[in-house]
C-alpha cells in the first residue's frame, strides 16, 4: 500500500532534514562537548563523548526526520550550537 502523499515531504524539505540530521545534527553534539569542556576536564569529556556523542548525534538525526518543517529544524540546531559554543570561545580567548 502507497504512502498517503500529504504525509511525504517535498525533495527540497527532505534534503533539508537530511542535512539538519547529518550535519547540523553533529554541530550540536560537538559544540555541547565542547561546552562541557569549559566545565570538566578534557580528557574525562573526551572519553565521554566517544559514547555519548554517538547518542545524541542520532537522536538529534532522528529528531531532524520527525519534524514537518525543515527550516525550523535547522534554525535550531543553529541557535543551540551558538550557544553552547560561545562559554567555549569566550572562556578560549579571554584566557
Amino acid at each position: 500500500m502507497p504512502a498517503n502523499k500529504k504525509y511525504l515531504s517535498s525533495p527540497f524539505q527532505r534534503f533539508l532534514k537530511i542535512t539538519a540530521g547529518f550535519i547540523g545534527g553533529y554541530a550540536v553534539m560537538f559544540s555541547f562537548h565542547l561546552l562541557l569542556t569549559c566545565f570538566f576536564e578534557k580528557s574525562h569529556v573526551l572519553i565521554t563523548a566517544s559514547i555519548s556523542g554517538y547518542i545524541l548525534w542520532a537522536c538529534l538525526l532522528l529528531y531532524a526526520f520527525i519534524t514537518r518543517n525543515a527550516w525550523r529544524i535547522w534554525g535550531i540546531y543553529i541557535l543551540l550550537t551558538l550557544i553552547f559554543l560561545t562559554p567555549f570561545l569566550l572562556k578560549s580567548y579571554l584566557v
